[in-house]
């Protein structure tokens, strides 16, 4: 079950209000099973993120929860729309939730909230 199997993401420069500008991304990122928690946030968000957040350039969003377990990660820069998308599954585990994620090209990074 993932939901006793997963890697936690803390870094607090994944945060949607992380401002400072850098260009980090998630190439490295191994395929599995993610949790947000601390320093990072509780969860993705579903809101647009504000441009140049996450300590990136291409900010990673949820845009669409209607057919769960999977939804899509937009990834954004400078308020406008989605430069690329990125399907992923999502899993609720009673009170937190847990992402399965993939590497990203540069400089796209998934983002945590509150």
């Amino acid at each position: 079950d993932p939901c006793y199997d997963y890697k936690n993401l803390s870094d607090a420069s994944r945060k949607s209000s992380y401002k400072i500008r850098e260009n980090q991304c998630d190439d490295k990122l191994q395929e599995g099973w993610y949790r947000f928690v601390g320093a990072a946030g509780t969860k993705m968000p579903t809101t647009r993120v504000p441009a140049l957040s996450c300590g990136t350039t291409y900010s990673g969003w949820l845009i669409r929860k209607d057919s769960p377990p999977f939804t899509e990660v937009c990834f954004s820069k400078q308020n406008t729309g989605c430069k690329n998308t990125v399907s992923i599954s999502e899993k609720e585990c009673g009170s937190y939730h847990i992402y399965k994620l993939y590497p990203t090209k540069c400089p796209r990074r998934y983002c945590g909230s509150d």
